[in-house]
């Protein structure tokens, strides 16, 4: 069995899932940045799959771009340019290739909050 990797966005000041916020996933190699993946998040705030799925999974440093700031803007959240958040990175390590990484975002206008979850 081989590993993957997962998210779940929720909006915290609202109380509810983030539906429709853009996440990229790139592999850090050195000082490049390989991008792997861009999803969508669903009406549960999840992808549909997971961001790198098995067979693609492997260790390494691996970093989540949450495009934080278009969200918010399209829920009327901000209305006031530069937000506090814009784009999120999260910059995270894999070092068990068989295990399932979930790596959620609590995201509200002024702060947000991540950890490795289950």
């Amino acid at each position: 069995m081989s590993g993957y990797l997962t998210t779940h966005v929720l909006d915290t000041a609202r109380g509810c899932p983030a539906a429709g916020l853009q996440i990229t996933l790139f592999r850090i190699v050195g000082e490049d940045r390989v991008e792997l993946a861009r999803m969508t998040t669903n009406d549960d705030g999840r992808t549909d799959a997971p961001i790198l799925p098995k067979g693609d999974f492997k260790t390494g440093v691996y970093e989540l771009i949450f495009n934080a700031g278009d969200y918010l803007r399209g829920s009327s959240q901000v209305n006031q340019e530069p937000l506090f958040l814009d784009q999120v990175p999260i910059r995270f390590g894999i070092n068990d290739a068989q295990a399932h990484y979930h790596v959620p975002l609590l995201l509200s206008p002024y702060g947000m909050s991540t950890y490795r979850g289950s």
